[in-house]
């Protein structure tokens, strides 16, 4: 696989699949980063590792579209992630990498997802809605904020003594791990796409040391 980060903000999750592709558990090159903020962390975590780095800031649509498609053509890119990328993918990239193109979301979708609907925004709506449950998605990209087939969800229980930051930190936590797990099955071929349905044919590679709410031997995640 050769990966292509899209990011607009701090990079943590940049930072946890870099992780992954370090230690063996994700078969994949990291090509570059696009962001649209030239002293972005996630820039600053992609430098550190001599990843190429390119600002593609707003344009008209079809400028827009041409340019981030000329940047992952010149990476030879098949594959993008974005972590924390706070554009919309213009509908030519999208169909250009269709079911290639892989997003994480900080809510169980389609819970509290769409235009404006990111960061602290979602866990202070998911606090002011009286959820008890929340958690994170991993979801294919299309034309639409927060609407593509879901690949992999995973339930963060909310607290009576919840804030903001404190839910944000806990779903985060999950983010790290489902994200890389997620880019791992499409880079092992295990990830297959009909209509909005996902099949996953491989089982999933969870960190042994951490329950997991996709391992059939665990119990319901909850009482």
């Amino acid at each position: 696989m050769r990966l292509a980060f899209f990011a607009s903000g701090g990079g943590s999750n940049v930072g946890a699949i870099l992780d992954a592709i370090d230690r063996g558990d994700l078969r994949a090159e990291a090509v570059g980063l696009v962001t649209d903020r030239p002293d972005t962390g996630a820039a600053g975590r992609a430098r550190d590792r001599a990843i190429p780095v390119t600002v593609v800031p707003p344009a008209e649509p079809a400028v827009f579209a041409q340019q981030i498609l000329d940047v992952l053509a010149r990476w030879e890119t098949d594959t993008v992630a974005l972590a924390g990328y706070l554009r919309k993918i213009p509908e030519p990239v999208v169909w250009a990498y269709r079911h290639r193109v892989l997003n994480v979301h900080p809510s169980l979708l389609p819970a509290f997802g769409g235009a404006g609907m990111y960061g602290k925004r979602v866990h202070r709506a998911v606090l002011e809605y009286g959820c008890r449950v929340s958690g994170a998605t991993v979801h294919l990209v299309d034309a639409e904020f927060d609407t593509g087939p879901v690949i992999l969800q995973e339930p963060v229980r909310v607290e009576a003594d919840d804030t903001p930051e404190s839910l944000a930190a806990r779903v985060l936590e999950v983010e790290h791990r489902l994200f890389p797990q997620a880019l791992a099955l499409v880079a092992d071929g295990c990830v297959t796409v009909e209509d909005r349905l996902v099949t996953i044919s491989a089982p999933l590679r969870p960190d042994p040391a951490i329950p997991s709410a996709h391992d059939p031997g665990q119990g319901p995640p909850f009482p």
